[in-house]
């Protein structure tokens, strides 16, 4: 095993090198404090591997992602959501016969217990939907308690209600009644069908709607050590139920910075075009930097040169458009910014190339799914990631409750001196 060398006051200690299977090497500080009575201070933890994991590797500099060794590109292509689900959460493809069983016990659970639906009516009208979502995922654990038995089943039901927790949480954000799932459709057919079918009307899945929310909710399945992925782990690393766990990474994906973002996209687009969509105008403002104006949906903390589920995204955007025979000046205008941006030597110098979130935030809008269910889009396709680290961390003999160190910059003791005032 390699080592790495630190010089401190004279002395100097040898730390242990670990490195990956892909080549990733990492110092081993975990005794630092204990040998040096120092700690590392890295803001953001860009430079902090947290933990060894087995899912997702990512190389940001070749835009490369694999789900436990396999490229998105090829997962993307011959794969169903449920599918993911298992390798994700069980590390292994699963056999004809084990996938035909996981699907069917995911299609058995969708059902809520029909206590949970009084918790929908306590919501105000135009309650947001990711609040909701976070409520009754950590609700969730006062019907279905966690033992070392049930954590299984557990893990189908989350699966499988997660979808009926968000159609629900739209249909109340509408007022309208909730649809129940039927057990004849899959994942996204049955998901569809609860957000847009109403009482006495019939309504068919679309095929291209429900293989572009398949495509959309394998390319957000994982994404390794990401805010909400960090957050399951701190929260379960407290050995914190799944269920709670979840509710906490829901609330971190919320963020604008992380699954709020395509949200934002579309937000930025309409902005440009009430502007007279003038991208020259709106780029120039970006990168003037005075008018706080941002582009959203290009760079991304990872990926250096381009993020290879925009490059499927791009692609699937123009085939659900033509399919589909939508006409959106906002997938226009998109196309005009991101051509115009890549030409721009700002942006390209600066390796700001579109993301994830630049095409998926359009394509929802395509679907006919609101802007603010869009992140509610992204914890269902990141949930089989999220319980896969949780898993991955709870089987860890090694891991121990999180509790990151910090440096002091406060006052210095001082006396709480009597001022002559009491409040009883």
């Amino acid at each position: 095993m390699s080592t790495a060398k630190l010089i401190y006051d004279g002395k100097e200690h040898e730390l242990s090198v670990i490195e990956g299977t892909e080549g990733e090497r990492g110092i081993e500080v975990a005794k630092l404090r204990q040998q040096t009575g120092l700690v590392t201070l890295d803001p953001g933890y860009s430079s902090t591997g947290s933990c060894t994991s087995a899912i997702t590797f990512i190389d940001g500099e070749k835009g490369i992602l694999r789900y436990r060794g396999y490229p998105i590109e090829q997962v993307a292509e011959r794969a169903r959501f449920t599918e993911v689900c298992y390798l994700l959460i069980y590390g292994r493809r699963p056999e004809p016969n084990e996938l035909a069983e996981f699907r069917e016990s995911m299609t058995r659970h969708t059902l809520l217990h029909e206590d949970m639906k009084k918790f929908y009516e306590g919501y105000p009208p135009g309650a947001h939907p990711m609040a909701i979502m976070a409520a009754m995922f950590a609700s969730l654990s006062s019907f279905y308690p966690e033992t070392d038995e049930t954590l299984e089943l557990n893990i189908l039901r989350i699966l499988a209600k997660s979808k009926t927790l968000a159609a629900f949480s739209y249909k109340k954000s509408m007022g309208q009644p909730f649809i129940y799932p039927r057990n004849d459709l899959s994942w996204p057919g049955n998901f569809l069908r609860m957000m847009f079918a109403v009482p006495a009307e019939e309504y068919e899945v679309h095929p291209v709607l429900e293989s572009a929310l398949n495509l959309l909710l394998i390319l957000h399945a994982d994404h390794e050590q990401n805010c909400s992925t960090s957050t399951v782990r701190m929260v379960g690393s407290s050995q914190a139920n799944l269920f709670a766990s979840l509710s906490a990474a829901i609330c971190a994906l919320w963020g604008p910075l992380h699954g709020g973002a395509n949200q934002g996209v579309i937000e930025m687009l309409e902005a440009v075009q009430a502007d007279g969509g003038d991208c020259g105008k709106f780029l120039s403002q970006v990168k003037d930097g005075k008018s706080r104006v941002r582009l959203m949906g290009f760079g991304h903390r990872v990926y250096k040169n381009f993020d290879p589920r925009a490059t499927l995204l791009k692609r699937a955007a123009d085939q659900i458009f033509n399919e589909l025979g939508v006409n959106d000046p906002l997938l226009e205008l998109a196309k005009s910014v991101e051509e115009a941006a890549l030409k721009d030597n700002y942006f390209v110098e600066r390796r700001l190339y579109p993301n994830v979130d630049f095409y998926s935030g359009i394509i929802y809008r395509a679907m006919g799914i609101p802007t603010e269910m869009f992140t509610v889009m992204f914890a269902l396709g990141r949930l089989p990631g999220w319980i896969a680290h949780w898993m991955e961390q709870r089987n860890d003999e090694s891991s121990r409750i999180h509790r990151p160190r910090q440096i002091y910059m406060g006052e210095q003791k001082r006396e709480f001196s009597d001022q002559g005032t009491k409040v009883l």
